[in-house]
């Protein structure tokens, strides 16, 4: 699984991005809300370390998501 930061504009927030193994979009929300139903994911229970790989993401890049 693959995460990406993707930078808003004016009045539209930043987002985060979750992509498959094919890069293929499997979640989108934003980054400053609480994450909720991580458990569709595969990832709940790492909402904390979840929250400050976002947290330190730089805009654009694309990065394996590794918890």
């Amino acid at each position: 699984m693959y995460i990406i930061k993707v930078k808003g504009k004016a009045k539209i927030p930043d987002y985060i991005q979750l992509r498959d193994e094919n890069f293929v979009l499997i979640a989108y929300f934003r980054a400053d809300r609480p994450l909720k139903n991580l458990d569709r994911y595969g990832l709940d229970g790492k909402e904390d370390a979840l929250a400050a790989l976002i947290e330190s993401l730089s805009f654009g890049k694309l990065q394996k998501l590794e918890l």
